[in-house]
């Protein structure tokens, strides 16, 4: 599948920004199932400075310097996107939780880049309330991806998808007794589960198509930025994504911007300015399959 992707981000403030320094995570990534045919990042007003780079995870990150006052920011990322995610292996087939705990405990070639996503971060701890609500999902033995299907059903149809009643900051136990949120907050709830198990699990952030195929329900969190899990399987299988907001696996819906412990790490846009006061966010985001429109 190949699609047109289109994101723009848009600060208006109350008094004109003199300095601002940016991190954008904005251009797609390059995968052996992802292949970046176009892309493109445009910014108002005119930067005195750009850097592109990589950071730590392999993301491909854009460093932005403003050195002039500026009542708006906005920066906008236009790509196109061709997307084979590989089949998730038969999930009985998979080896034992446990094992693959172990695994990655013990680290050692096919182990070792999984490893670092076993400890907990700041917005995704090893939580103790979200693994004993996975526990049940995940009993002595069983396949790895079998326990990874049932808790990805089960926040997707025991929790609500509800903008507006948690922040970035909202912790993973208001979200377990609330039972409701939007994806970062469902994404962050796994992966702290999975963490305190002894899995592997790693924040992904990306893009899920704006409009639902002919005859399918439309997707939740497709008006912004997305997120969902990627989990490993062990040194076989590497790693599977889920994305627990929807209850799939994904496949063809989804477009990876990068990943790494948890939003912090992929944050779209993440700056440090001096003056502005207060601010407006708006956000859009369009991912279509390329000749729709």
């Amino acid at each position: 599948m190949i699609y047109k992707v289109r994101h723009t981000t848009r600060y208006s403030y109350a008094s004109p920004v003199d300095l601002a320094a940016h991190m954008v995570h904005l251009r797609p990534r390059a995968l052996p199932w992802q292949r970046v045919l176009a892309a493109g990042l445009s910014v108002t007003p005119k930067v005195a400075r750009r850097r592109d780079g990589v950071d730590h995870f392999g993301n491909l990150v854009t460093w932005l310097f403003l050195d002039l006052p500026h009542p708006e920011f906005e920066v906008t990322t236009e790509a196109v996107v061709e997307v084979r995610f590989p089949a998730a292996p038969e999930a009985a087939a998979t080896p034992a939780w446990e094992q693959v705990a172990a695994q990655a405990r013990r680290g050692g070639p096919g182990a070792w880049q999984a490893a670092e996503y076993c400890f907990g971060s700041r917005m995704a701890p090893a939580h103790a309330g979200a693994g004993a609500y996975a526990a049940k999902c995940f009993p002595p033995g069983r396949p790895v991806l079998e326990g990874l299907l049932e808790l990805n059903h089960r926040i997707r149809t025991e929790f609500r998808f509800r903008a507006g009643v948690t922040t970035l900051s909202t912790p993973i136990s208001e979200v377990l007794e609330r039972r409701e949120g939007v994806c970062q907050d469902f994404t962050h709830l796994m992966i702290g589960a999975l963490r305190h198990l002894g899995l592997p699990a790693r924040y992904t952030s990306g893009y899920i198509r704006t409009r639902p195929p002919p005859g399918q329900e439309r997707r939740r969190g497709a008006d912004q930025s997305h997120a969902w899990v990627g989990c490993w399987l062990g040194a076989e299988h590497g790693w599977v994504d889920l994305d627990p907001t929807n209850g799939i696996v994904v496949k063809d819906e989804h477009v990876v911007l990068g990943w790494g412990r948890d939003y912090a790490d992929v944050s779209p846009v993440l700056g440090v300015i001096l003056g502005g006061g207060a601010h407006r966010l708006e956000v859009g985001v369009d991912l279509e399959p390329q000749g729709e429109g």
